[in-house]
């Protein structure tokens, strides 16, 4: 039997930290069958390097890896400015002061092994519902020469509105809200089309140049949409860092 995603909580792209195949495979299916989509990493040292380059709704850690322990983990991504990102320990480690350990790290929750199917998922979606709440993103963003609504879904360049469908429009707030970072062409399609969509990346690439003519994405205007080849593409504004305000 499958259990429901609960109110309030969408369909999750988790992050798991474990290097036992057997176990990771079960969290894999456990979170198949809840809905949510599972990316298995075997060392700490390789989900961190993910993290700098895409982005995941929650992370499920454990405490002993091959290369560094899971608090090491814990303890460089919550130094690298992901203070956000909701992370539950799932260890066979049960010690009192291992728990409280993890936790002072900055952990949001702690499960000692086994885990069990339905705690598991409720746990996870309770603390990505948090993690959410202290996320969320502001209706209204200003950055550079571009105002977006999200309320409205309109989009200003200059104080002109933007002519956008609405998967530019997606595309366009993605990339605006993430600037800098390189987004990989599966979280791109995720996030804009859906998890469970398949896209061509034929459409992609055409979207993207649409949006990149648009918006004026060009070295001239003092940004950069470029394309890393088998990856993703990243948006940089060229020069000054940029000047971002927000409202709630």
């Amino acid at each position: 039997m499958r259990a429901p995603c609960n109110a309030g909580v969408t369909v999750m792209r988790v992050a798991i930290v474990e290097d036992d195949p057997s176990q990771a495979e079960l969290l894999s299916h456990w979170l198949r069958r809840g809905g949510h989509h599972g990316h298995h990493f075997d060392r700490g040292g390789a989900v961190i390097r993910a993290l700098n380059q895409d982005s995941f709704d929650a992370l499920i850690l454990d405490w002993n890896l091959q290369d560094i322990s899971g608090v090491e983990v814990l303890r460089r991504i919550r130094g690298s400015g992901q203070s956000s990102l909701p992370v539950l320990f799932a260890s066979a480690r049960g010690r009192e002061e291992d728990v409280v350990s993890a936790l002072r790290q900055g952990a949001d929750d702690y499960m000692i092994k086994p885990v069990r199917y339905l705690e598991f998922i409720a746990r996870l979606e309770a603390i990505a519902r948090r993690g959410k709440h202290r996320t969320e993103q502001p209706e209204v963003l200003k950055l550079d020469v571009y105002h977006i609504d999200s309320l409205s879904r309109t989009l200003m360049r200059d104080g002109r509105r933007v002519d956008l469908t609405a998967k530019d429009f997606d595309l366009s707030v993605l990339f605006l809200r993430n600037v800098g970072q390189l987004l990989s062409r599966s979280h791109i399609c995720e996030r804009v089309w859906g998890r469970s969509a398949q896209v061509p990346s034929r459409t992609l690439d055409t979207h993207v140049c649409r949006v990149r003519r648009k918006l004026g994405f060009m070295p001239e205007n003092g940004w950069r949409l470029a394309a890393k080849y088998g990856y993703g593409y990243r948006l940089q504004q060229l020069g000054a860092a940029p000047s971002v305000s927000s409202a709630a």
